[in-house]
């Protein structure tokens, strides 16, 4: 899409350190037949409100998806100062059946950004398990004049996928943030960046991967 929004191998970068070393399970397999179930521990942030932002399974076990209904970052047109930055953080309990460890293969962005002439616009996104030392983010500029949806895939190679740990509960943390500035823009031209799309579709899908645990 003509002025997407590249978000580069984030996933394999940032959850690549995230994890110490655990036994290797093994070869890789279909998606365990038991539903798995992930529930919100915690969300905050100033871009998902309480009963903002859900979570949902696919039926297959293959994805999730994380939906937001008011994540929005805007400047201009009497926009509040503090509306330039909306971020939010969701930790989450990702129930996993037992024998099976997950890791994820890649994440589907969209979003609708407007942007005038002179305007700018960041998105950011971290990844991390819980209890991990380390966190990687990244930040994509996304410059004015732009209108139009923007959708991005965040894809990583098998070897270096990053698995949970096997027989441990781990929250798997996301963290994102939009930033929209002003610019050399007009003071009466609006801009703003969505963390959804205007149809209201899905914003955000994460594929997982499986394996099975070794025998303990």
């Amino acid at each position: 899409m003509a002025g997407g929004l590249l978000m580069s191998s984030a996933i394999g970068v940032l959850l690549a350190t995230t994890l110490p070393a655990h036994p290797t399970p093994s070869a890789f397999t279909d998606p365990p037949t038991d539903r798995i179930v992930i529930d919100i521990a915690t969300v905050n942030g100033s871009g998902c409100p309480k009963d903002t932002a859900a979570v949902a399974v696919s039926e297959d076990n293959t994805a999730f998806t994380v939906t937001y209904s008011e994540y929005l970052a805007q400047v201009g047109g009497g926009a509040p100062a503090t509306a330039a930055r909306r971020n939010c953080q969701l930790n989450l309990v990702v129930h996993v059946p037992h024998g099976f460890t997950y890791a994820i293969a890649s994440a589907d962005y969209r979003g609708y950004a407007s942007l005038a002439a002179g305007a700018s616009g960041t998105a950011k996104a971290s990844y991390y398990f819980q209890g991990s030392p380390q966190t990687a983010s990244r930040e994509h500029p996304f410059n004015g004049t732009y209108e139009d949806n923007w959708q991005a895939t965040d894809s990583t190679d098998w070897a270096q996928l990053v698995w949970a740990p096997c027989g441990v509960q781990r929250n798997f943390n996301i963290n994102t943030e939009l930033r929209v500035r002003a610019g050399t823009s007009s003071p009466r031209a609006t801009s703003y960046m969505t963390m959804d799309s205007t149809d209201g579709d899905i914003s955000t899908v994460y594929h997982l991967a499986w394996r099975e645990c070794p025998p303990a």
